[in-house]
Parts: structure tokens; C-alpha cells; sequence
């Protein structure tokens, strides 16, 4: 598209308020592209000019000032900012280039949504900055925007019945990959192998060829799925039913279609039926684009609601009818009540995740979709009935994945019924962890310590040893008594030709023993799991234990100094303002951009996300000044835009 193109396109804004001044541009006339500026505009500055301040400016100035060239660019169309984003990730060799081409191509319109909509300077912008560009500190959490909840009746949590426990199973993040193909290369240069994306990763053509039951480098094959199941059926043949946390569609993100995402929940589903009755959530890449949720008030031809249809129908088995219809409806969430009286609730998370990207609105929403106040009202329910609830959920509320104004609100609902929600359980990080809840985050310790959070590690071998847990459950109270998590060994010399399935270890024999909790009919109790992290703190051994079991001991690389520290906070921070993970402010011109963003997850999806922050440094605003020459003309670069508002104290 030539500037010309552009011009025409940018016509609809000549009549907005702001858009008095005159663009000349050899014989074409328009008014000046201000329409995004709310402010009265004194001074202008070329977009050439904002390009080149951009590296004499400072910290999160650096990225509202890069904000206002993507706006620009965004208001001329979807299609130019997805050329222009393409051109930027080839010229810099961030991705292949058919990754740059999908990415951009999938997720580029949300992108270009928001910075149509965003008001540079503002909370929005802010977030924008910091999730993509690990650039801006949190800003203050809106505690105005909670739920509204009613006064907290004087109840606590029951003690355990002593009665004979049920067998609970919890699987999370199977991303199987339906094109993985046994001989393709393991050592390909995407995210995601063992597939014949050339000539040279086929089968015979490689000198590193994918065995029959997955390899670390690649998503999840047909045959590990299967054999994970059979294992559930040999090792738990009397659990009374699974829990599944999400996130059926593998990693190859910039390939998926709607076509694809529905064919891999419909194929999942149905192998899943095998292990009999399942409790399933929405994972984040379980929808086209992934992480891709648009809230009911926002106006988008791009949706969901495929998904939540497939997922509704492929779930109906096992929850009903009215449950069904309720994930249909209710944006990938239901509640239901199984047969031995545990309240169900299934929560989609994801619309608190970071990386969906249909957040950042103009306005920010406190509640999208109405999901937080349908929360209450279901808790509500459950608590005049006397009935103990487990919530099922993909992200971690505590997670740096989390807005932390959604993990407040959360958390606030949480300290409110903590005598009806028996606990919590998320997938998404692709670790075995757990968080704890306390009713004072100034005062941790085994007195304040509310809730649990059981964090399932992934089936997929992406992230170490392929694995899945048991709990031991209270049949009264639903209080998780004790863990065992199963993995098979991916180093072993049998594995490729018959995968053994066996105890890694559980959770009274690795830490129950060393705290005098040994009872079987003793509850893990959010006080038990504090006593745990100070266990950590004083005795190294087990916490490297610890660390090791993350990845199924897959990986043991030693964790000390801060890298302890910081994870024992993160453990103890089921509200993520408090988990030790910071944003690093400085801008990228002045640092390795791989320092930016940190997030709790492997789990993240976005492959936009490494492409824009590509942008954020010296080479970075050079090729997307060329990018922008090449896509529309060198015109563009002297498009006008305001630069007499302030952020962080700088002027521009």
C-alpha cells in the first residue's frame, strides 16, 4: 500500500475535532492523523522525529512514545500494520519468516484493535508496555473495582471425616500435536518440531529423527496421550473421576485455524473419554488466534465462541445437558454438581491473562464478561447449601501471567468464602507447584494461610518428564488429603519403545514426614503447605528436592540466593502483587531485550509478543522506520503527530 492508499484510508478521521491542521504530502492534501490525541495540540512532531527521540528517552517514555508510531500505523489499517509488523520481524530475523507472516497475521489485527482504541499515557498503555515490551512498572490496582460481596457468615473450614478417601486425577496441558511425525527432525528452528516443516526435517533427511512417544523439543504425539491414559486406567482404576486444566491445541500457534483448533478439541475429547468422567477448563490456546477472548463488550468479528461451542458439546457427556449449554453461553465457564457432592465450578481464567490481548480497551474492565460477579453467584449458592466447591481454572491467579487487578478481586472472593471453596486447581506454568492464599499478605504465616492452589505440571514434554498427579480426597470435606504425581522417564533407554509409568513421589512421604503430618485422613491444609515453604527456607536439601520435582526431574539445575528467594515468594502468593516478580524498567536500546516481561508460564502463546518487543531497541526502530518507508512509502515518515503530552515527566 502506497501513501496515497494510506491517505484515503485515514479520511474517516478529517472530521474529528482534533484534526484541524494540514498534511501536505506533494500534491495530496489531508488533515493531520491527531484523532487518537485528547488534548489540545500545540507543537507537532514528524513521525521520523518520535522515531529518532525514542532512544534518547528513558523507561516506560520510551514505549508510550513507540505507542504513538504504532497508533499511527494502526489507524491505517489492519493490513498495513500487518505488513509493516512482518516487514520488522524478517529485516531483524526474529522468527522464520512463514512464523513472522502467521503470527502477525493471526494476531496483528487484536494488536492493531488495541492501539485504535488505547489512549497513550494512560493504565492501558501502561499495560500494553509492560506486558510487550517489559518495559513500565504495575500500576496501583484499582481496589474500587472489586466485586461487590456480602458480609463473610462466622464459619470455618471443616475438619476431615476420617472417612475412606476418593481418588482424584488431574491432567493439564496436553498440547498433542496431530502432525508430529515419528523420523522429522527434533532440532528445527521453530518453537515446536518433530514435523516435516521442510525438506530437511523430513523423515531419512535428518540426523535427528523424533522416536515414537516425544521428545523435549516438541509438542505431544498421539501415542504419549494414549499411553498417559492407559497408565490413569492401570494405576487409579477406582478414581472417581479427572480434572483437566487445560489446553488441548499444540504450540505451533502461527499455523492454527479455527478449522484446526476445533478438529484438535474434538479429537482430545474424544480419546479423553477413555478414562471415563472428566472435568475440563478452557486453556488459552484453545481458541483462534491463541489467547484470544474477547469480553461481551467488546465489538470484534473475531470470536470465540467457536470454540466454546465445540468445547460445550465435547464436555456434555460428562456434565450435562444444562452444564453444556452453560459453557455455551457463559464464555467457556459452567458449574455443575458431581455425584458425590463436590460443587464443580470451571472458570475461564484467561480472561485475566495478560496476553489476551482484547483487554486492553479504552476503558479498562473491572469484570469482563460478567465473570467475577457469575463467580459469586455461584459460591453463593453453594455456601447456602452447605456445599464444598473446588474451583477449576487454566492460568494461575497469582501468576505474573495475571492482571494484578483481576488477581485481587480474585483473591478478595477467595478470603470471602474460604470455608466453602475446599481449594483450587490451575495447569498453564507446565511445573508442579502450588500456591497459598492468606487473609493478611503482611503477615504470612501458618495462622493467615487460607487457601491452596494445586498448579499441575503438563503431559507435554516441552517443559521435562511427561506426568500427571493423584489426589487423595476427603469424601465429606473435598479437602485434598494427600498428592502422588506419576511420570514416565523421557532419558530412559525403554522409553521410545514402551514408556513406564511410575510414583515420582507424594506429598506427606517427601514432606509430610519431616513436619509430623502422617495421618491419612489429615488434610494438606493451606497452614500444612506454609509449614512447607518454611521447611524450604531452613532446610536446603528438600527445597533443591523441590526444585527438581518442578520439572519431574528432568532438570536439576540448583536454585539459590534470589533464585530461592524469589521462588518460596512466589509460592507463598496466591495474589500476585506479592510475588517477587518485578518488572525491570529501562529501556531496550540499553539492555539485552531478553531481560524484559517475566512471566510464570511456559505456557504463554503469543509469538507477537517477541516480534513487537523486537522493535524496542536501537536496530529495532531503525528497521521499522524502513519497514514503514518500504510498506507505505516514505511519506509516512512525515505524517504529524502531537508531541506536547507528557508521560513519566517527559515531554514529546
Amino acid at each position: 500500500m502506497r501513501f496515497s492508499s494510506v491517505l484515503g484510508a485515514l479520511g474517516a478521521f478529517a472530521s474529528l475535532p482534533l484534526l484541524s491542521a494540514a498534511l501536505t504530502v506533494g500534491d495530496v492534501t489531508r488533515q493531520s492523523i491527531t484523532a487518537f490525541a485528547q488534548k489540545e495540540v500545540a507543537k507537532r512532531s514528524l513521525l521520523s522525529d518520535v522515531l529518532t527521540d525514542i532512544e534518547h528517552l528513558t523507561e516506560c517514555a520510551s514505549c508510550e512514545a513507540l505507542l504513538v508510531v504504532l497508533k499511527v500505523l494502526a489507524h491505517v489499517g489492519n493490513d498495513a500494520f500487518v505488513g509493516v509488523v512482518v516487514d520488522v520481524c524478517k529485516a531483524l530475523g526474529v522468527e522464520d519468516d512463514d512464523v513472522c507472516a502467521g503470527a502477525i497475521g493471526l494476531e496483528g489485527p487484536i494488536l492493531a484493535h488495541d492501539l485504535r482504541q488505547m489512549t497513550v499515557g494512560t493504565k492501558t498503555s501502561t499495560l500494553f508496555c509492560l506486558t510487550v515490551f517489559g518495559l513500565c512498572e504495575w500500576p496501583d490496582i484499582d481496589t474500587a473495582g472489586a466485586p461487590a460481596l456480602s458480609a463473610k457468615p462466622e464459619t470455618t473450614r471443616p475438619q476431615s471425616s476420617g472417612k475412606p478417601p476418593l481418588k482424584v486425577v488431574h491432567i493439564s496441558d496436553i498440547h498433542v500435536d496431530l502432525n508430529y511425525t515419528v523420523g522429522a527432525s527434533w532440532n528445527c528452528t521453530k518453537n515446536i518440531c518433530c514435523r516435516s516443516y521442510t525438506v530437511a526435517d523430513e523423515p531419512g533427511n535428518n540426523v535427528t529423527p523424533a522416536g515414537k512417544y516425544g521428545n523435549v523439543h516438541c509438542d505431544t504425539p498421539v501415542t504419549l496421550e494414549e499411553s498417559m491414559y492407559a497408565a490413569i486406567e492401570a494405576l487409579v482404576p477406582d478414581k472417581s473421576f479427572t480434572i483437566f486444566t487445560g489446553d488441548v491445541v499444540e504450540g505451533a500457534v502461527w499455523m492454527v485455524t479455527d478449522t484446526e483448533v476445533s478438529n484438535d478439541l474434538d479429537d482430545a475429547y474424544t480419546r479423553m473419554e477413555t478414562i471415563g468422567k472428566v472435568y475440563a477448563v478452557t486453556g488459552n490456546h484453545d481458541a483462534c488466534p491463541v489467547n484470544s477472548f474477547p469480553p461481551a463488550l467488546v465489538s470484534t468479528t473475531i470470536s470465540t465462541q467457536f470454540a466454546y461451542d465445540i468445547m460445550s458439546s465435547d464436555w456434555e457427556t460428562w456434565i450435562g445437558e444444562t452444564a453444556a449449554a452453560e459453557v455455551a453461553s457463559n464464555y467457556g465457564s459452567y458449574s455443575v454438581v458431581d455425584s458425590s457432592g463436590l460443587g464443580i465450578i470451571s472458570l475461564n481464567t484467561n480472561f485475566w491473562y495478560k496476553q489476551n490481548f482484547w483487554m486492553y480497551e479504552k476503558t479498562w474492565e473491572n469484570d469482563p464478561s460478567g465473570m467475577f460477579a457469575w463467580l459469586v453467584s455461584q459460591l453463593e449458592v453453594a455456601e447456602k447449601a452447605g456445599q464444598r466447591v473446588w474451583i477449576l481454572g487454566h492460568m494461575p491467579m497469582g501468576a505474573s501471567d495475571a492482571f494484578r487487578d483481576a488477581s485481587y478481586y480474585f483473591d478478595r472472593i477467595i478470603q470471602r468464602f474460604d470455608a466453602t471453596i475446599a481449594a483450587v486447581f490451575y495447569g498453564h506454568t507446565h511445573k508442579d507447584e502450588f500456591e497459598i492464599a492468606y487473609s493478611d499478605y503482611t503477615k504470612q504465616d501458618f495462622t493467615t494461610a487460607t487457601m491452596m492452589s494445586y498448579i499441575a505440571p503438563a503431559l507435554t514434554p516441552t517443559s521435562g518428564n511427561p506426568t500427571f498427579r493423584v489426589y487423595d480426597v476427603d469424601p465429606v470435606t473435598f479437602g485434598v488429603l494427600d498428592m502422588t504425581v506419576y511420570y514416565t522417564d523421557i532419558t530412559s533407554e525403554t522409553y521410545q519403545t514402551n514408556p513406564t509409568w511410575e510414583v515420582l513421589y507424594s506429598v506427606k512421604d517427601a514432606y509430610g514426614k519431616l513436619l509430623g503430618v502422617t495421618d491419612a485422613a489429615a488434610e494438606l491444609t493451606p497452614a500444612f503447605w506454609h509449614n512447607v515453604t518454611v521447611l524450604f527456607e531452613s532446610n536446603d536439601t528438600v527445597f533443591q528436592e523441590y526444585v527438581a520435582r518442578k520439572s519431574r526431574d528432568y532438570s536439576t539445575s540448583p536454585c539459590t540466593g534470589t533464585c530461592k528467594t524469589d521462588e518460596i515468594c512466589q509460592l507463598r502468593a496466591a495474589q500476585a502483587q506479592y510475588n517477587c516478580v518485578s518488572i525491570t524498567p529501562g529501556f531496550h536500546v540499553k539492555r539485552d531485550i531478553t531481560t524484559g516481561a517475566l512471566t510464570a508460564g511456559e505456557c504463554d502463546g503469543s509469538q507477537a509478543v517477541p516480534i513487537l518487543s523486537s522493535m524496542a531497541d536501537v536496530a529495532g526502530v531503525k528497521a521499522l522506520e524502513q519497514a514503514l518507508a518500504n510498506v507505505l512509502g516514505s511519506s509516512i515518515l512525515n505524517v504529524e503527530v502531537p508531541s506536547n503530552y507528557t508521560v513519566n515527566g517527559t515531554v514529546f
